[in-house]
């Protein structure tokens, strides 16, 4: 692997892809949920961090996110808003303790000088990682650093909450994946649709992850709002899920390594302390709202929308609707509050 940068990179992406490939389909053997999201992640990780020179192109990510967005707005039905108005004090009380948690993890970074302090409060911040980097970068933090912070995190959250999910479920029998079924017209044109439109909408109402935020929203108002249903075949999310987690991995690479060396004890057991919090306040939320466990677990969970999106629907018998809905409850609270909470921290550390 020392000599992969020395490759063309026809031959770097034929070699990932080989290996990806083999690694997600051993996992799916294994029903390890969400195989197709680790399996080349953690892949991609290795090719980086050994010198890769591949990235993965914008659109490719663009159009892989944009189908999850789909994925989720399928899943939600309006039965689940009774339900999470219902108990809103304590669902806001968990995001709350959620963001403070951060919060206070990125002021002890800050204030024993393993990083400065607005990098150390964005890095910490469990929001979508995409929109976390870009807001850093406009409020003058590392974004580098940044990256690494909330990517490692993606990567570690995202790995636990698989190995969870799947011991969780266990063995869920022999269930065969039609992976390439009849193409219905009317939903799946829908698909493209809205997999197109959904991030120019994003980018024209300025949200700060658009491909993302911004297809979720078209999509939930047609399925929602008009009743129109979509077709997500098993190829298009095996591909989506890849795109994402090859996404992921080849941003570590040995620059963004060789920055953290220092500081990266202190930032895992950060990541590990915000991901213990977050399953303690999983356990509140079954004990006293009635949440399934694992989807409580999964909803409260500090890693990316996206791919805790992915994990939620390959897991059986969990609530994706209420799971997406507290990771937006809390991805809206951290855009509000996260400049306020970045200059508020970086002011304690100077004084």
């Amino acid at each position: 692997m020392a000599g992969i940068a020395k490759l063309p990179r026809a031959i770097q992406w034929a070699a990932l892809a080989v290996l990806s490939g083999g690694v997600a389909l051993a996992l799916e053997a294994a029903q390890f949920p969400a195989a197709f999201l680790v399996g080349p992640m953690l892949c991609a990780i290795l090719f980086g961090v050994s010198g890769a020179t591949i990235r993965m192109p914008h659109g490719f990510f663009v159009v892989a996110q944009a189908v999850v967005a789909c994925l989720i707005a399928s899943s939600l039905s309006p039965e689940f808003l009774p339900a999470f108005l219902a108990n809103w004090p304590l669902l806001v009380g968990s995001v709350v303790i959620t963001l403070a948690a951060s919060s206070l993890l990125g002021w002890l970074i800050s204030f024993w000088k393993i990083l400065p302090g607005t990098t150390a409060v964005w890095g910490s911040a469990p929001g979508a990682a995409s929109a976390m980097v870009l807001m850093a970068g406009a409020f003058g933090a590392d974004q580098r650093l940044v990256a690494f912070m909330q990517y490692y995190r993606v990567v570690l959250v995202t790995a636990a909450a698989a190995i969870i999910a799947r011991l969780w479920v266990g063995d869920a029998g022999d269930i065969q994946t039609v992976w390439f079924p009849p193409i219905e017209a009317v939903p799946f044109a829908a698909t493209v649709f809205v997999v197109i439109a959904g991030p120019f909408v994003g980018k024209l109402l300025r949200f700060a992850s658009p491909q993302f935020i911004g297809t979720l929203l078209v999509a939930f108002a047609l399925h929602i709002g008009a009743g129109v249903d979509f077709q997500l075949p098993e190829w298009l999310l095996a591909a989506s899920y890849g795109a994402v987690g090859l996404t992921i991995g080849l941003r570590f690479n040995r620059e963004t390594i060789s920055q953290i060396r220092r500081s990266l004890r202190q930032v895992t057991a950060s990541i590990l302390a915000l991901i213990a919090i977050c399953g303690l306040v999983a356990f509140l939320l079954a004990q006293f709202a009635g949440v399934d466990p694992l989807t409580a677990y999964l909803a409260t969970s500090p890693g990316g929308m996206d791919s805790v999106a992915i994990i939620a629907a390959a897991a059986d018998g969990v609530d994706l609707s209420f799971v997406m809905a507290l990771q937006m409850l809390r991805f809206l609270i951290v855009l509000l509050m996260g400049p306020s909470l970045a200059r508020l921290v970086a002011k304690s550390v100077r004084e």
